[in-house]
């Protein structure tokens, strides 16, 4: 959700952005089109192997998103991408790129075109409040969080990206300081169906974990001090149910 710290960080990302394409141009020589980095189509992720020691290898993991998955407001191991590292030992979490206040355009302009030098194998994607409290019409969410995932299967697969739903923040104590509760909850569920159906149609993973935000209504301990995002709780809850998806992926043919 966005603050004054996350609107100067944001502009001082997207101020950073074209030194930061110019450099990529640079070391990867001249591109096919206009998608932002991921045009080169790194190779897919193997299936996690058993090294000579009986190890299992780990998989490298980039988490996509907004403040839901920075975590804002909470401790970095009580965010759900390191409690779901912490549950899924076959990964490797090599970067969390998400910003608070970030929209779906955000990730394509300056999470994606960091992918090509973090090499993932494995991918999560958590975007959407910030178009809702922005207002960002639906069939901009829709053409970017299609961009995104089309990227995304291009650079590791798409039985190596997991899509998780946004949680409902207009339940929070805070939460109706970023808009109607009704009407932004409602945009908040056909932000999810959206990406729900556009996952499924590229047969990639979506964990709902809409229904675990609605308990912060009246269970305070599942909200975080700030009296808006999820607390460490919450997120535990959201991993109970992303692990097992997590580990069907890996289980299965990349």
């Amino acid at each position: 959700m966005p603050t004054a710290a996350s609107r100067r960080l944001r502009v001082a990302l997207h101020g950073a952005r074209a030194l930061a394409l110019v450099a990529l141009v640079a070391a990867c020589g001249p591109s096919s089109g206009s998608s932002p980095g991921l045009s080169s189509g790194p190779s897919r992720a193997a299936s996690p192997s058993v090294t000579p020691g009986g190890s299992v290898a780990t998989i490298r993991y980039v988490a996509l998103g907004d403040s839901f998955t920075i975590g804002t407001s909470v401790g970095q191991n009580e965010r759900w991408p390191d409690q779901l590292v912490a549950k899924v030992p076959e990964l490797e979490l090599v970067a969390n790129l998400g910003v608070n206040g970030f929209t779906s355009a955000d990730v394509i302009a300056v999470e994606l075109p960091q992918l090509p030098a973090l090499r993932p194998e494995l991918v999560t994607l958590l975007v959407g409040v910030n178009d809702v409290v922005q207002g960002v019409p639906e069939a901009t969410y829709r053409r970017n969080v299609g961009a995104i995932l089309d990227e995304l299967v291009a650079a590791v697969g798409g039985r190596r990206i997991l899509v998780v739903t946004t949680p409902d923040y207009t339940v929070t104590p805070a939460g109706a300081d970023y808009g109607d509760p009704a009407t932004q909850s409602a945009a908040v569920r056909r932000n999810n169906a959206i990406n729900t159906e556009l996952a499924t149609a590229r047969g990639v993973a979506v964990v709902d974990i809409y229904d675990l935000s609605l308990r912060a209504g009246s269970d305070r301990s599942l909200v975080a001090s700030d009296g808006l995002h999820p607390s460490g709780a919450q997120y535990a809850l959201w991993v109970d149910r992303i692990a097992p998806a997590i580990r069907r992926l890996l289980s299965g043919p990349s």
